[in-house]
């Protein structure tokens, strides 16, 4: 038989844990690169004597390399220079920054449809950087970008079967070890790709939802 309910139902659980790995990791990784790529965003455009010339480089560096060598690099190239660390908190950070690196571009474009006049009047009345950011800029420059950060979390998402590499065992690598153990694939790849469209779909109605939240909120607030 080509598929076979009992063992499919046998395995399930395994995959659903690993799916929770999965998950975890993407979250984790997902708010690194929130945070860093609002960070890279302002650096460049406050234009930061020489650091925004640095981000910038860096920005294109990561975006033109490929996420599996900067996994090999850290995991495996870094402990050589006495810096040594686990496979679970590399795959979340080299993860984060590459995507930060994305992230940081879509908070650019957020920033530019702020009008300039809004940076003009918060100097005007004399408004610290923080109080313009938090209270004018980014209440106007987010919610324009939800949607397109929520396009990278679930491409984030599917990136991370790549982290088989440096040994973390998510929802690929633990149906690839079950099919190496029973030499039955077909259950346990097709389980995952069932538990990556599942969470796929939830992710990408979440974003959506908030999208229309933030949508919704901005229009009461400009009446």
């Amino acid at each position: 038989m080509i598929w076979d309910n009992e063992y499919a139902l046998e395995i399930l659980p395994i995959m659903a844990k690993a799916s929770l790995v999965t998950l975890e990791i993407t979250v984790l990784a997902f708010a690194v690169a929130a945070v860093l790529g609002l960070i890279w965003a302002l650096i460049g455009i406050l234009e930061v004597p020489v650091l925004s010339f640095v981000v910038r480089l860096g920005i294109e560096f990561i975006r033109s390399t490929p996420l599996l060598i900067q996994l090999f690099a850290v995991y495996y190239f870094l402990p050589g220079y006495g810096i040594i660390l686990p496979a679970f908190l590399t795959g979340v950070l080299v993860l984060g920054i590459h995507y930060s690196a994305y992230c940081a571009e879509v908070y650019r474009s957020g920033f530019l449809q702020v009008p300039k006049g809004q940076w003009e009047a918060a100097i005007s009345l004399n408004l610290g950087l923080r109080h313009t950011l938090t209270r004018i800029i980014l209440p106007q420059a987010v919610p324009p970008v939800i949607l397109p950060l929520g396009n990278y979390f679930v491409a984030l998402f599917k990136e991370t079967p790549v982290l088989l590499a440096i040994t973390i065992i998510e929802l690929v690598a633990t149906a690839r070890i079950i099919g190496n153990d029973t030499f039955r694939y077909t259950e346990p790849i097709t389980l995952a790709g069932a538990f990556f469209l599942l969470l796929s779909l939830v992710a990408a109605n979440l974003v959506r939802y908030l999208n229309h939240r933030m949508a919704l909120r901005t229009r009461i607030a400009r009446r």
